[in-house]
């Protein structure tokens, strides 16, 4: 079957603060042939993440960076297009971590692989809201922040993939929610269409002030996926036993000095006995119930409980600028790149 080009973006050099060119690079090899037990998986629909940011420094975090020379770290929706493994058929539909390339041979039994049933739902959204930031957005919120009815849950990054199933799951548990996005476009449609309670604009210059008027009753769950000044506006308003699952700190992903970065670790650490009960998570930590979350999420979507906003590229080739336009919250809900039907 091979004679196919299978095309990838590698990691050349560990980028020194924002990514610059060179740092990230198309490369061309041709697709090898299968051996037994393996499957070829054609890339269809391709994740960018903040996560990948610190996968490309050097320096040890909860995940091992990638290595200089290998292919770029993300994951997928593909289609088996070749099978020698007994666990798949050509056709069948999966997610797995192939990285961002057009095509990639894994064992048939590797894990991390997923097959897929569309359900009535677009592919892409076992990326997004029904994928691995929806199932972050369930199990952070549910399982670390617990809320419970009546509380005030404030998430940050509020209308990309996982602020908007966290609201959205906060609101259906009873809770005042309150988001924080970028520009008057995303807070419009955290509450107009996402049906949030408030959303406050932290590019409106008024941060303080405009969240403490959104949450008079106090923050009883704070869900943290930004850092910064965004968390030094909210740890003034945590209630007396307040939960706060930290997802991650985009804001600082780009440092060129991470070892100076002052993270929300440090910001609610110094909160004396007022602190809240906070911890960093992985969605992994719950993998065993991969497939029964990631059903309940898509049904949602499926019967229109659950909206979501997508942005989406063209080509792999365009996934670099997508990729750093996202870290500076240029794109509007998941970011996607589109890379075969």
């Amino acid at each position: 079957m091979s004679a196919l080009i299978n095309r990838k973006i590698i990691l050349e050099r560990r980028p020194q603060g924002e990514i610059q060119d060179g740092d990230l690079v198309l490369a061309e090899a041709p697709v090898r042939e299968l051996r037994d037990g393996e499957i070829l998986i054609k890339t269809l629909w391709l994740s960018l993440d903040p996560y990948m940011r610190p996968r490309m420094n050097d320096s040890k975090g909860y995940m091992d960076p990638v290595g200089i020379g290998e292919v770029m770290v993300g994951e997928s929706v593909g289609r088996v297009i070749e099978s020698k493994s007994p666990n798949y058929n050509e056709g069948d539909l999966v997610t797995c971590y192939s990285g961002w390339q057009e095509y990639c041979i894994v064992p048939g039994d590797a894990p991390m692989i997923y097959k897929i049933e569309p359900r009535g739902v677009p592919l892409q959204t076992y990326l997004g809201v029904a994928g691995m930031p929806g199932r972050t957005g369930y199990c952070g919120l549910t399982y670390v922040g617990k809320p419970q009815a009546g509380e005030t849950v404030v998430v940050s990054a509020a209308s990309g993939p996982v602020g908007t199933v966290v609201g959205q799951t906060a609101k259906q548990l009873g809770c005042r929610v309150v988001g924080i996005a970028g520009g008057e476009e995303k807070c419009r449609f955290v509450v107009e269409e996402l049906g949030f309670d408030a959303c406050v604009d932290y590019k409106a210059g008024n941060l303080e002030g405009d969240l403490a008027a959104a949450c008079p009753n106090g923050i009883d769950v704070y869900f943290e996926n930004v850092g910064g000044e965004v968390t030094r506006a909210v740890a003034k308003l945590l209630n007396k036993g307040s939960r706060v699952p930290i997802c991650g700190y985009v804001s600082a992903y780009n440092a060129e000095d991470a070892s100076k970065v002052e993270t929300p670790f440090h910001v609610f650490g110094a909160m004396g006995e007022n602190k809240p009960e906070h911890r960093f998570f992985l969605v992994t930590e719950w993998q065993d119930r991969h497939q029964e979350i990631t059903t309940l999420l898509a049904e949602q979507v499926a019967s229109g409980n659950l909206k979501y906003r997508e942005t989406v590229a063209e080509g792999l080739e365009n996934a670099v600028e997508a990729f750093k336009g996202m870290l500076k919250g240029k794109n509007f809900g998941k970011q996607l790149v589109h890379i075969a039907d």
